[in-house]
């Protein structure tokens, strides 16, 4: 498929090739699913919310629900106020969740909706809410518009009473329910209270019950969201994508936070951890340095397997610079590290974690797409790619070995079960570095070369 693509690379600005990044609402949606009781909806065209849906199900593969205004061509002349009106009447008397969440789509963006105005001249009844962000399509990615939903949420329902509640808002990032179940696990053993905004797992992972239930036990409760205020601390997790929302919630209830990587691979989960210990005034339980010794115990194991590979990391800002940050623990050089969602946060980040190890000769780029990845390992090859589906023909095309991580995976399954953060994370990552790295050993040596024991 991609046989044809060309060596030689030209100066893009107004056309992606194989983008690396989905529109803002589906991150939007993503985040509002995240609430307990909340449904996404989608201020647009019902075209614009099947596709977000479909995006998050096929990753998931769980029912991703959300309404939709149902724009028309009337609705792209004259403004959806209308239509959101008859929406919220309908989704409170129809589908009775606690919550709407509202996101914007290209349509209405373009058209000028006030979504602030619209909202304070439709009175909902005590005990409801409605709250909205921008999500505009034409700028920022998925990443984006799960900031601003997060985002969202603080300005609507935060406040400060005065007295602390002494727990820590803690801002997952942009992850799956199986990282959000390890954060947990995390936060327990450490014995800090907190409220995690948002919480998608017991929403996007639920077991199978035999009944329906629109609205599953999950998410982040809407009086947990008001008390962020009354937080101690924030820890954001993954810098491009929480500093935001952290911020945020300091202008407007001054909770003070603390900004962290994504705690991938070995450093970065000690920083966590000793965040977390310098709150909770806590020693580190032996669960989790047992954990960590196990780990450290594998990346030596794999060492020979992973020493001097060089890969290519692409997909969300946050989680290439996770992924790439274990790869140079293990030995690995990230030769591209490429990212689809705009912003200089992300460009420097790769510069110092390269500088860092003193590794040189590496590539990376923020608003840039997957075509520009394929010439640059037309260009000079690497023995790995890491990232999601869009890149399997990649893959195929050089004849690679590829490892799926991040967003979004809609090829395979189970994955958005198993962590990447923390040291069970990275347990993990090494598997599935390792092995893939193995596995194309064993496929492509001489018959003669064949090891039972590697």
């Amino acid at each position: 498929m991609l046989n044809y693509t060309p060596k030689e690379i030209t100066e893009r600005t107004a056309l992606r090739i194989n983008p690396c990044k989905t529109c803002q609402p589906v991150g939007a949606m993503y985040a509002a699913l995240g609430v307990h009781k909340c449904l996404p909806h989608s201020h647009g065209s019902q075209g614009c919310c099947a596709f977000h849906r479909m995006y998050l199900t096929r990753h998931f593969k769980e029912p991703a629900v959300a309404t939709s205004s149902s724009f028309t061509e009337g609705s792209s002349v004259f403004g959806g106020g209308s239509n959101l009106k008859t929406a919220i009447k309908n989704i409170f008397d129809l589908y009775n969740p606690d919550m709407i969440a509202v996101h914007t789509t290209c349509l209405s963006e373009t058209i000028g909706d006030d979504l602030n105005a619209l909202i304070q001249d439709n009175p909902v009844a005590e005990g409801k809410y409605v709250v909205h962000c921008n999500t505009p399509s034409y700028k920022g990615s998925h990443v984006t518009g799960f900031t601003n939903m997060v985002s969202g949420f603080v300005n609507y329902l935060s406040v400060k009473t005065g007295t602390p509640n002494g727990k820590v808002c803690l801002m997952p990032g942009f992850v799956n329910p199986g990282d959000m179940r390890e954060y947990k696990r995390l936060m327990k053993a450490m014995k800090v209270e907190f409220t995690m905004l948002p919480d998608t797992s017991g929403v996007l992972d639920t077991p199978m019950t035999g009944k329906y239930n629109m609205f599953p036990e999950g998410g982040t409760k809407i009086d947990d969201i008001k008390g962020l205020g009354d937080c101690i601390k924030t820890v954001a997790l993954g810098i491009q994508t929480s500093e935001p929302s952290a911020e945020t919630l300091k202008k407007k209830c001054g909770v003070e936070f603390k900004a962290l990587p994504l705690p991938m691979g070995v450093e970065a989960t000690d920083e966590f951890i000793m965040t977390l210990g310098d709150i909770s005034k806590e020693e580190v339980p032996f669960e989790i340095e047992e954990q960590r010794g196990q780990l450290v115990d594998i990346m030596l194991d794999i060492h020979p397997y992973t020493y001097g590979k060089k890969v290519a990391i692409y997909g969300d800002p946050d989680t290439v610079l996770g992924i790439a940050a274990f790869a140079l623990e293990l030995g690995m050089i990230p030769k591209y590290m490429l990212t689809g969602t705009p912003g200089v946060a992300f460009e420097r980040s790769a510069k110092e974690l390269l500088a860092k190890y003193a590794v040189e000769d590496c590539t990376y780029k923020a608003d840039a797409d997957l075509f520009l990845l394929h010439q640059w390992i037309k260009n000079e090859g690497v023995d790995l790619l890491i990232g999601g589906t869009y890149g399997k023909h990649i893959a195929r095309a050089e004849d690679i070995p590829l490892v799926r991580m991040g967003f979004p995976i809609i090829d395979r399954y189970i994955h958005s079960y198993m962590p990447l953060v923390g040291y069970k994370g990275g347990i993990r990552m090494a598997e599935l570095i390792g092995n893939a790295l193995m596995d194309y050993q064993d496929s492509h040596c001489d018959e003669k070369d064949v090891e039972i024991v590697m």
